[in-house]
């Protein structure tokens, strides 16, 4: 029988099958025991009409293998095409994103050759859920969701990952101070987990400043975990200033199923061309071979790839006159990388893997105790555009609905208190929230909310949605109007 671990490889478009060609021949020369499952993906795949760019066999066999090397896909322009990034993520539960951003220097050109951080993303909630709506003909909606399960998973993923990898610090970075309960719940939720790991340093940034710092001092970051939308783009700011944007992999990670893959696309301008740089890819499968417990291997490749890029030996992407001692395309590339197997780099700081530790990093979510959960009121939707948009002429129309004292307290433009005494200057849309509860914020039933929108929608108003308002453990659920 084989001791060949088989995994699952997609060659893509593009650049994608010469770049996969040069990083099978390093992994084959440097002895990964691996046997390859070759499927088909991207664009041919979208153009037979599947919406998701991979055939029903492709799924099986990330089923089978579950390991997945992944070059660079072209998705046709136009509607209709789903990504099949975000297909595989969500379908295989990937929940963590990887994305190590290392300087090179002064090889690969940058302004903080001392950086060397990890970006752990969370990968399957927030905005990137896709749950949109438009209400009126002004506005739309985007639902974040975070929930703290997911939030759990990705935080102890993280300071695993750094107890695994040798790091010291792990940075929380959210926008809390403006979405108190969804980016509040994974701040706390950093601040939970962070306790169990009392050897690892944390520290906490608002997202802003946190971006800012990437952008001029990154040598200060070890490993940043945070929230879907955040890490998809910090993750480029670290990879642009540490000049590795061609250079990068990345993982995904799921309880079962792992893709790997480079963050660059599938650069058609060059394709056939013979001049890309293999790096990307290579280096996310440098990472796979860690994941599956080759990391021997996964040490020489990575060795043997910065000895060529300190002899000077560089694709026309990192090409620096005075500095680079010859142009190569992908083949002499992926060539040079072999030629140098088993040596070390003299300038940067060798890779070394951790071999002894096989045990699976620990990503259980402890569960959480039972709430007390009551409904306090509703927040309806309303789409109106009359009467100049006065706020207090619909403020005072809603007053006359009224069920069991389930009656208006304040109403909001696009998040903003207008009634009643709101600010003038206020610019209002067609979208308008009412908030409606009993004056003695007393628990309310649902009898009486369907009731309410019964007298709402005698009064002529068109409810576009409603949201019910809850407590837990007698702690409010929801968020106040700005100037509430």
């Amino acid at each position: 029988m084989s001791s060949k671990r088989k995994i699952t490889v997609a060659y893509g478009d593009g650049i994608g099958p010469e770049i996969m060609e040069a990083t099978i021949n390093i992994l084959e020369a440097a002895g990964a025991q691996l046997e390859y499952d070759v499927i088909e993906i991207g664009e041919q795949v979208y153009l037979k009409g599947i919406s998701s760019g991979m055939e029903p066999s492709a799924f099986e066999s990330l089923r089978e293998t579950k390991v997945f090397l992944k070059s660079p896909i072209t998705t046709p322009q136009g509607g209709g095409f789903k990504s099949l990034n975000v297909t595989t993520r969500t379908s295989f539960g990937l929940f963590a994103n990887v994305r190590p951003c290392k300087a090179f220097s002064p090889f690969i050109q940058t302004h903080f050759p001392k950086t060397d951080m990890v970006i752990i993303r969370e990968n399957e909630e927030d905005l990137y859920a896709g749950i949109e709506h438009r209400g009126t003909q002004e506005v739309v909606q985007s639902i974040k969701l975070i929930s703290q399960p997911g939030s759990e998973k990705i935080v102890r993923y993280a300071f695993e990952y750094a107890k695994k990898y040798g790091r010291k610090k792990v940075t929380c970075m959210t926008k809390d101070n403006i979405m108190k309960l969804a980016d509040g719940l994974f701040h706390r939720t950093f601040d939970e987990v962070a306790k169990e790991y009392p050897g690892i340093q944390t520290d906490h940034k608002i997202i802003d400043i946190g971006t800012a710092l990437i952008a001029d001092r990154p040598e200060i970051f070890d490993v940043i975990v945070t929230l879907n939308l955040y890490g998809d783009i910090i993750s480029d700011v670290a990879a642009q200033v540490t000049g590795s944007v061609g250079l990068g992999g990345s993982a995904n990670v799921g309880e079962e199923v792992a893709m790997f893959e480079a963050i660059h696309g599938s650069a058609p301008d060059i394709t056939g061309m013979g001049i890309a740089n293999p790096s990307g890819l290579l280096n996310g499968a440098i990472m796979m071979l860690v994941h599956i417990g080759q990391p021997e291997v996964a040490e020489k490749i990575s060795n043997a790839w910065m000895k060529t890029l300190e002899d000077g030996i560089h694709t026309g992407d990192i090409y620096q006159e005075g500095l680079s001692t010859r142009k190569v395309g992908t083949k002499e590339f992926a060539q040079a990388v072999i030629d140098r197997l088993g040596q070390f780099p003299e300038t940067m700081v060798p890779a070394s893997f951790d071999k002894d530790d096989t045990t699976p990093m620990n990503t259980k979510v402890k569960g959480k105790p039972a709430q007390k959960k009551e409904l306090i009121g509703v927040d309806v939707f309303i789409d109106w555009n009359e009467a100049g948009r006065d706020p207090n002429v619909i403020g005072e129309k809603l007053r006359q609905a009224n069920a069991g004292g389930l009656q208006l307290q304040l109403m909001t433009n696009r998040g903003v208190k207008v009634f009643p005494a709101g600010m003038k200057e206020t610019f209002c849309t067609d979208h308008w929230r009412a908030r409606f509860s009993m004056a003695d914020q007393s628990s309310v039933s649902h009898a009486q909310i369907l009731e309410l929108l019964g007298q709402i929608n005698s009064l002529g108003f068109d409810t576009i949605q409603t949201a019910n308002l809850y407590s837990f453990d007698g702690v409010r659920g929801y968020s106040l109007a700005q100037g509430e």
